[in-house]
């Protein structure tokens, strides 16, 4: 009875810490993912208020947070969607992952870490932050901007991306021979091509059987087949996570906007546990001697991502302004980067891997927002542009016109 009291207290006043540290973060118009993460970090073995009893609860937690940030993020995307994605936009994705997983890889073999730590931080360094990034276009009110679909094509492509790297992970991670790995990522491949076919060819009879007119319905049913799925997923050796974006994809239409909806409050919790309990795993102490290499990883792939958006909008035939600003949207790293490194501190491959993404993350998505806004009027000034009509791309569209460059770019639901 006591350790239950004790249980409730300590998950309680994390709970209600989140909130507060959440309004604290809408009131700034900030990402409150840095608050977590420090939050974590003052709850964590080595911090300000270590925490016992309920931290098996909080892994529990950390596991499904990231489960719904990856059915929440395909949710946004139809198959359809995807495939356009690849057939059109596969150059700018090699220009992403050649420009941003590089230095990861060459700084963890720099500090001697090996080559499945260098894959990891590869990983670390490559992603961009969905959540992030969204908020942010939402908040400077570019929606509707020439240069979003570029953007939103980008975050689709990597998301893809993730369904080959993620098992990939797993599979170094666990220490597998190369048989057993090859087979691994066969299955993911497998799993991944036949959902895409299913949502393809039968998305329409899936969402009608998932279909429910009753929130309460429909909501036990895309959780309760997320988790099943995903469960399924780590069975076959295949990341979780995967197996939720996947079922995200295979939901279209109306029931997609619905579990949307009614999924939005239970990601935003399960997800703000999810940074909390990595930032618990990392002890405060370890951050300074890796604050040099994460700075200077973070100062490095903010450039190559302002540059891979710039490529990437270029060749879309957005005018200068929107170039800038879509590079300078892209720079925030976030939950995948998380994702990622907590694989790897979990499996032990590298002790200082945890507490070097947790400050490379803290870094950018503290000065992603910064770059998002500034990049664009600071390197027009720098390069001499001119101000002159019809270089905003879009700017300031016409209110009927402001959604449909978003749809038709991407198709998304974001």
């Amino acid at each position: 009875m006591h350790s239950s009291a004790i249980f409730l207290i300590e998950f309680g006043a994390i709970i209600l810490g989140l909130g507060l540290l959440g309004r604290i973060a809408g009131r700034l118009k900030f990402s409150p993912i840095p608050l977590y993460l420090l939050a974590g970090l003052a709850f964590g073995e080595g911090g300000l208020l270590p925490m016992g009893a309920s931290e098996e609860f909080v892994a529990i937690g950390a596991e499904i947070g990231v489960i719904l940030l990856l059915l929440m993020l395909g949710l946004e995307y139809t198959a359809s969607d995807l495939v356009s994605n690849l057939k059109t936009q596969y150059p700018a994705g090699l220009v992403d992952f050649t420009l941003n997983a590089l230095p990861g890889a060459a700084m963890a073999l720099l500090l001697g870490w090996g080559p499945v730590a260098a894959v990891v931080l590869a990983g670390v360094t490559w992603i961009s932050s969905s959540g992030v990034i969204a908020k942010v276009m939402g908040d400077l009110g570019r929606l509707g901007n020439r240069e979003t679909p570029v953007i939103l094509s980008i975050l689709v492509l990597e998301d893809l991306a993730m369904a080959v790297y993620l098992p990939i992970i797993t599979a170094l991670l666990a220490g597998v021979s190369l048989a057993a790995g090859s087979l691994t990522l066969a299955i993911a491949l497998g799993v991944a091509g036949l959902v895409l076919f299913l949502a393809l060819r039968y998305g329409r009879v899936i969402s009608r059987f998932v279909s429910s007119d009753d929130p309460e319905k429909l909501l036990l049913v895309v959780l309760g087949l997320t988790l099943l799925v995903a469960g399924i997923a780590q069975q076959l050796q295949v990341s979780a996570a995967v197996g939720a974006f996947l079922v995200g994809i295979a939901l279209s239409g109306e029931v997609a906007e619905g579990a949307h909806n009614l999924l939005s409050p239970l990601r935003d919790l399960f997800a703000a546990v999810f940074f909390v309990f990595f930032g618990l795993h990392t002890d405060p102490a370890s951050i300074p001697p890796v604050i040099v290499p994460a700075l200077a990883l973070a100062v490095v792939t903010a450039a190559t991502k302002i540059a891979t958006g710039y490529f990437a909008a270029k060749r879309a035939g957005i005018s200068a302004k929107g170039r800038w600003r879509a590079g300078g949207t892209l720079v925030a790293r976030g939950e995948f980067s998380i994702v990622i490194a907590g694989l790897a501190v979990t499996a032990g491959i590298e002790p200082a891997l945890g507490p070097l993404a947790t400050a490379y993350v803290l870094i950018l998505v503290i000065i992603g927002p910064l770059t998002a806004r500034y990049t664009e009027p600071i390197a027009i000034r720098l390069t001499g542009g001119k101000r002159r009509a019809g270089m905003d791309g879009g700017v300031n569209p016409p209110k009927e016109e402001m959604l449909h460059p978003v749809e038709d770019g991407t198709g998304g639901r974001a």
